[in-house]
């Protein structure tokens, strides 16, 4: 169904339905990022003109958005779990446990809360995540594995694999998991805007009909409208 809806969006918009429409093709098909059982998937042929100069900046985007997306997806469960003793604004009384977290929080946390965050993010951005052109798109200096590295809060020095193919599995891995990541993340962002809910329930398996066929891992008994709540 999946497939067939791909092929379908892809035949209306490229307009092919010869073998290019799922054969890999292109000027960057040696890239990282190129797995199986995809491939090079560009269905809207943005790498069919070989200019590597894009390719790097569309590459060093979906890294950003795909770390940043991980880090959400960690921030939706962990405060379900741990929330900071003490207050989030003493001026104000508001406690962390006082504040729910997910969309709710956006209208909970005060503006001088939000011009610290975007303050202090700005500053990692402008400052130590500059992307360096003679360097491979996400690779910042001073920095590695997992973000370790050296900055004006920690002085660490970067985790490195000397290894070439440890090192290219490692990086293969982070886009992968990146990409997994966005898709995750909008999930949980579109059932905690629909449903309410940002606790257990959300990604934990849950219902009467978790021994029925089609509960497969990972994602086990999925019904993340609570179709089958009602047991019927």
């Amino acid at each position: 169904m999946i497939a067939l809806s791909a092929m379908v969006f892809q035949n209306g918009t490229v307009g092919t339905t010869g073998p290019a429409m799922w054969l890999p093709s292109g000027a960057f098909e040696g890239e990282l990022g190129v797995q199986a059982p995809v491939g090079f998937w560009d269905p809207l042929g943005l790498a069919a003109d070989g200019d590597v100069d894009n390719f790097k900046r569309r590459r060093a985007v979906e890294l950003k958005h795909g770390r940043i997306c991980m880090l959400a997806c960690v921030g939706y469960i962990i405060p379900e779990y741990f929330r900071w003793p003490g207050f989030l604004s003493p001026a104000q009384g508001i406690k962390f446990a006082d504040v729910p977290h997910g969309i709710a929080a956006v209208s909970k946390v005060p503006l001088e809360g939000w011009l610290q965050i975007g303050l202090f993010i700005g500053h990692y951005e402008g400052q130590f995540f500059r992307q360096d052109p003679k360097r491979a798109p996400g690779d910042f200096e001073n920095y590695g594995f997992l973000g370790v590295g050296k900055n004006f809060i920690f002085n660490f020095d970067p985790i490195e694999f000397p290894d070439a193919e440890v090192r290219k599995k490692k990086l293969a891995a982070e886009i992968a998991n990146g990409r997994l990541a966005m898709i995750a993340l909008s999930a949980m962002v579109f059932q905690n805007g629909t449903v309410g809910t940002t606790g257990p329930a959300m990604w934990l398996p849950s219902g009467a009909f978790e021994g029925e066929l089609g509960v497969q891992a990972p994602v086990g008994f999925w019904d993340p409208l609570g179709l089958a709540a009602d047991g019927d």
